[in-house]
């Protein structure tokens, strides 16, 4: 009789990778620093190469949402630092203007509200993490539609809340698996 494999849970790691960065990117956004290189890695390294690596090992544990999720946004953090620096690398290219940002973040609002759809048959915390990612990208999306550096403050400020909510749900994954117990709640799952 073969051993039964037991495969850790690669969630946590994907749920750091997008928290932090998302924190990082959104403190900017609220404009507390600048856009600078410590983001940009960030966005290639731990929001980009973990989340996809998650994601690679959510498809062998058989979870189609979580690849789905994490290589989509490992992805999305990729080709957002792309988009800002590809323009510098190569001048005789245009980075987008605010219009196509408007667009490319509004359909990743869309892509986040229908994850968030798959989300209502799991827990609270994934819940939130969702719908408030929904939300921050519909307000980026907004600010840079309208040019208002106002609602893209606001939306920074709520990329931390949203960021925060992930890295909670992460470290929640963690100890509770550790300790075998809720040591910090995430919501019941629905069945």
């Amino acid at each position: 009789m073969a051993e039964k494999s037991i495969l850790a849970n690669p969630a946590p790691l994907g749920l750091m990778g997008f928290g932090m960065t998302t924190v990082l990117l959104n403190l900017h956004n609220a404009g507390i620093f600048g856009l600078g290189t410590m983001i940009l890695a960030m966005g290639i390294f731990y929001g980009g190469f973990a989340q996809i690596i998650a994601g690679i090992l959510e498809f062998r544990k058989g979870n189609t949402f979580g690849v789905t999720a994490f290589t989509s946004y490992g992805l999305f953090w990729i080709s957002l630092v792309f988009l800002l620096i590809l323009p510098s690398m190569f001048p005789s290219f245009d980075g987008p203007g605010d219009t196509a940002m408007a667009a490319y973040l509004f359909m990743w609002g869309l892509f986040t509200f229908w994850m968030f759809i798959s989300t209502l048959k799991l827990n609270r915390g994934l819940q939130f993490v969702f719908i408030s990612l929904a939300i921050l990208f519909w307000l980026l999306a907004l600010g840079d539609f309208t040019g208002n550096a106002m609602i893209t403050q606001i939306a920074g400020y709520e990329g931390i809340i949203c960021g925060f909510s992930a890295i909670y749900l992460a470290m929640a994954e963690v100890m509770n698996e550790t300790y075998g117990r809720t040591i910090l709640p995430i919501g019941p799952v629905k069945k």
